[in-house]
């Protein structure tokens, strides 16, 4: 495939073929350790030990509510830099109480001290898209103001929303702009927003056939905004309970209650990774993001005994063959906006 880039910038490299049909994620919301780093560490550990594409730390909307131990996203992924190798490392971020030029030099020092590993999960309300999609095209300006051989040229940005005028002061990062994430509100006017401005869109369905309808409406908006269907990679949050039977599972999944409209795998591990590789292969998602339960060990389960077996059907991958997380997720490095 033949990739155009602007006059002076080095060709993108074409992207190869991905041995794996599945990507996968893990969410990490910001309660989930308080305060405790070494919990956000050991599932990173984990996640990178199975091969994920990223992991996904949330923002709370009310650390109140949660004694004020909620710790800020960017800050807890910054230190996980280095105690990780090639896993992606996305923050939850919202647009409403941060500003373009303050979010933007923060994650991609993110993506500088990565090597090209960060994420910005954009977290935004419905009536707030107008001010959202301003927001996300003036981060990813102030990241194209440096050149790819790393000169820095006067930004200038006035619009509804901002007026920024000055120079930025970190260098275009490792993978051109760190990787965009954007949840669905499940709205038609959502779902547009997502199609035109991620690279990644987060679901929920409760069937594989809600998934299948909202994967083919989605993945058929791009084409309308300019971008091909690999471009966008959408992803469903899944909960998942193992067990050596499926009646254990089943009864284990009761026990914990409801998955907030997230599709749940409850099996055994053969059963959760034919129904994974179903998912993908008949188009519901391209991957999933796996929300474990609070018991300790519930990731290091899936990791020892669904991976192995998604391995197995050559849907996943077997090791890390790039090192930033677009190369991961397999969409293109950002052209640069000369």
């Amino acid at each position: 495939m033949t990739v155009r880039t602007p006059a002076g910038q080095p060709p993108r490299e074409p992207l190869q073929p991905l041995p794996q049909q599945v990507h996968l994620a893990v969410y990490v919301p910001g309660t989930t350790a308080g305060a405790d780093f070494a919990s956000f560490e050991r599932l990173a550990r984990t996640a990178e030990r199975g091969l994920f594409d990223f992991l996904l730390v949330g923002e709370e909307a009310s650390p109140a509510e949660h004694g004020g131990r909620v710790p800020e996203p960017v800050t807890v992924l910054n230190a996980l830099v280095a105690r990780t190798e090639r896993i992606g490392l996305g923050a939850t971020v919202d647009t409403a109480s941060n500003e373009p030029y303050e979010l933007a030099r923060r994650l991609a020092t993110l993506d500088h001290l990565s090597a090209g590993r960060a994420a910005w999960n954009v977290a935004a309300s419905a009536d707030q898209l107008a001010r959202t999609a301003e927001f996300i095209d003036v981060s990813r300006e102030l990241w194209d103001s440096w050149t790819p051989d790393g000169v820095v040229r006067p930004f200038a940005h006035r619009g509804r929303h901002f007026d920024i005028a000055g120079e930025f002061t970190v260098p275009r990062s490792p993978q051109g702009h760190p990787v965009v994430i954007r949840p669905s509100d499940d709205s038609p006017e959502g779902r547009a927003f997502a199609a035109a401005t991620a690279d990644v869109m987060l679901t929920r369905y409760a069937t594989p056939e809600a998934g299948r309808a909202l994967y083919a409406e989605v993945k058929g908006r791009l084409a309308g905004y300019g971008r091909d269907r690999t471009d966008l990679k959408i992803m469903a949050e899944a909960t998942v309970v193992l067990g050596d039977t499926a009646a254990e599972a089943r009864e284990r999944a009761a026990g914990i209650g409801p998955s907030d409209g997230r599709w749940s795998f409850a099996g055994t591990a053969e059963s959760v990774a034919a129904e994974i590789d179903d998912s993908v292969r008949t188009g519901a998602a391209d991957g999933f993001v796996l929300v474990p339960h609070p018991a300790p060990g519930g990731l290091d389960a899936f990791v020892d005994r669904v991976v192995p077996l998604l391995q197995a059907r050559g849907v996943f991958r077997t090791e890390y063959t790039g090192t930033t997380l677009r190369s991961h997720l397999g969409v293109h490095d950002p052209v640069w906006k000369g």
